[in-house]
């Protein structure tokens, strides 16, 4: 295994792209510093997406663990960090999914009659019709879904897209347009 050249951050420690291909080498010490280091940054991508702090914590948690036993996986096609949304962002939508098969599996007896205005708000809401249009437009198209939430809820740029995706920028922008235009109408406000 050759040696890995060390590039210093701003505050005089190896960067995250240092501690990821590290880490991706198999170096444990780097693996173990590169989840200290990313954990508040996957916690904030993953509270973009879900509404409670511990739906988010959750994810957060998942995503790091999958992390942990992918890092093998990154190849350096991409930034470490857009790979990272993409792991961070997949994680909330699994979270997601888990959270409302539960909630499905649950009697309705438990449930409020109504939502609790404390803990509901119309941005919360807005979230929960994206995962939802995102699980509908998953089930038809699913290579539309990843590059929206990337762009859209990630604000990830086109070409980091394409970078991670391992895909033609044409093709990102692409599918970004057919992913808005399927989600549109599942977003629309009914009164």
């Amino acid at each position: 295994m050759g040696s890995v050249p060390q590039v210093i951050s701003e505050d005089g420690g190896p960067t995250l792209e240092e501690l990821a291909t590290r880490a991706a080498a198999g170096d444990r010490a780097a693996l173990e510093e590169l989840l200290a280091e990313i954990q508040p940054r996957v916690r904030r991508i993953c509270g973009r997406m879900l509404i409670y702090p511990e739906d988010a914590e959750e994810a957060t948690q998942d995503a790091l663990l999958l992390v942990a036993t992918k890092i093998g996986g990154f190849a350096g096609r991409s930034k470490f960090t857009t790979w990272l949304h993409a792991v961070a962002s997949n994680s909330a939508r699994s979270t997601y999914r888990t959270l409302k098969r539960r909630a499905a599996e649950r009697p309705t007896d438990d449930l409020p009659a109504t939502p609790d205005p404390r803990t509901t708000s119309v941005i919360a809401g807005s979230r929960l019709d994206l995962l939802d249009a995102l699980e509908i437009l998953g089930a038809d198209r699913p290579e539309l879904v990843e590059p929206l939430v990337l762009r859209d809820v990630q604000q990830l740029d086109y070409n980091e897209i394409a970078r991670l995706l391992d895909v033609p920028l044409g093709t990102v922008k692409s599918r970004i347009h057919s992913a808005r235009h399927a989600v549109r109408p599942l977003l629309a406000v009914h009164d």
